[in-house]
């Protein structure tokens, strides 16, 4: 077994076809397949199943170590150069989609300007992906929503800030100054799904106040449930972040009250130690998150020494 058959049985399975394999890698589909093959006899299973290009479950198995070996041969060519007072690499970063709005421009700049080699990946998706992706080694750091419990996830406070309710005009709700849970049951909602860290929390602060929240919609994802409730399709719980500076519209938010806060934190597997470039990485995420939580009123930025 070699680096070269891991990283083309990857190549694979990103591109779902040997000839995408082969294009990305540069070389022609006879190699990738003669690759994947000597591995699998080495390994005597079989990693991808020819009729779907899909992994086998064994399959996956390997794929998830061959992610975290690429990940160790990354970390080390970055900590080698680290040592010159260089600091090289790629880190792939995940981030929730409503923070990701205001949290990846001026960290991008921030990176260019003063790590210009560093190759930052950016994955915007949901807090369960991006917990997924970090234990498979897919993502080197991530951004998400808490609480995480994770045995394999190592977890820093970012910040906190308010949950509000976007209501349309129209709304029975629209003209409140605030709104308190027993409010809330008292008409469907846009919410995100159940099993999710910002639905968990609301669903047991109503448990707590002897009501049950209804959902008119259910999504895995906070920016297209604000991006609905900003469109008029209806009142919709949201972190107070996730209005863009500027958006105006026929719609007010309103501060839900007797509600915990929203906790966002930067996560990483505890498996292996992160590269020098994913070290500055998550030290310009911080620095980037208490310079503008001081510019927002609703965000609260963590201390850190």
């Amino acid at each position: 077994m070699d680096r070269k058959q891991l990283r083309t049985l990857l190549a694979v399975c990103e591109h779902r076809s040997f000839s995408g394999a082969a294009k990305a890698l540069g070389t022609v589909q006879s190699n990738v397949s003669a690759h994947v093959s000597r591995l699998e006899n080495e390994l005597g299973v079989t990693l991808v199943d020819r009729a779907t290009t899909e992994p086998t479950d064994e399959g996956r198995v390997v794929l998830d170590r061959a992610r975290r070996i690429e990940g160790e041969f990354d970390a080390l060519s970055s900590d080698l150069a680290y040592l010159r007072d260089v600091v090289v690499g790629t880190v792939r970063l995940g981030v929730i989609g409503t923070t990701a709005r205001w949290l990846v421009p001026p960290l991008l700049e921030t990176v260019w300007r003063e790590y210009p080699e560093v190759r930052v990946v950016v994955l915007d998706a949901p807090s369960s992906a991006l917990v997924l992706e970090t234990t498979t080694g897919t993502v080197d750091l991530a951004v998400v929503n808490l609480p995480i419990d994770h045995p394999d996830i190592e977890v820093e406070m970012l910040f906190t800030e308010d949950r509000i309710l976007i209501a349309p005009e129209g709304h029975p709700l629209h003209d409140r100054e605030t709104v308190s849970l027993q409010e809330l049951a008292e008409h469907e909602l846009l919410l995100e799904a159940p099993g999710t860290a910002f639905r968990d929390v609301l669903d047991t602060a109503a448990t707590a106040a002897g009501v049950e929240l209804r959902a008119r919609a259910e999504f895995d994802g906070m920016r297209l449930l604000a991006s609905l409730a900003f469109a008029g399709f209806g009142a919709g719980v949201v972190p107070a972040s996730a209005i863009p500076r500027g958006l105006d519209g026929p719609w007010r938010s309103i501060p839900v009250v007797g509600v915990p806060r929203r906790n966002v934190g930067l996560i990483r597997s505890h498996r292996g130690m992160p590269s020098a470039a994913a070290r500055v990485i998550g030290e310009l995420v911080r620095r980037v998150v208490a310079k503008e939580g001081a510019d927002r009123a609703t965000v609260d930025a963590e201390p850190h020494s």
